[in-house]
């Protein structure tokens, strides 16, 4: 039941990350104002989306489950933190929407971690 509930979670955070890299790549002007605003367009735009890529595949893999879901927080953390002092809850009238997909994504990459740290601490005692 765990791995399944893992599988399921790993797959939700993975399509939210995936799916918003169009936004970032093709230069969405939503994206593209996000980034200007917080001072990291075009680069810092482009570098998110190649690690949301990362993170969504690493969440995939068995075996690199918590290093996708460490990276998963530290970019979604980043991104909270950018709401809260420079952004603001709401961007462009979404109605908050961005914000709170944040805050989901973070909260269930936290349980992605949670729940790997069995199998991490196993395989760790298997090679030593």
């Amino acid at each position: 039941m765990k791995r399944k509930v893992s599988l399921l979670l790993r797959i939700i955070v993975a399509i939210i990350l995936i799916q918003t890299l169009r936004f970032k790549f093709t230069a969405h002007p939503d994206s593209v104002y996000i980034f200007e605003k917080v001072g990291l367009e075009p680069y810092g735009r482009i570098l998110i989306g190649i690690l949301e890529l990362i993170a969504g595949i690493l969440l995939i893999i068995p075996k690199t489950i918590w290093i996708g879901a460490v990276l998963t927080l530290t970019i979604i953390g980043g991104a909270i933190i950018m709401h809260l002092t420079q952004l603001g809850i709401v961007i462009n009238n979404d109605g908050g929407i961005l914000f709170i997909t944040a805050i989901v994504t973070f909260i269930l990459s936290g349980i992605i971690l949670y729940l790997s740290k069995q199998d991490f601490l196993k395989r760790i005692k298997q090679k030593y």
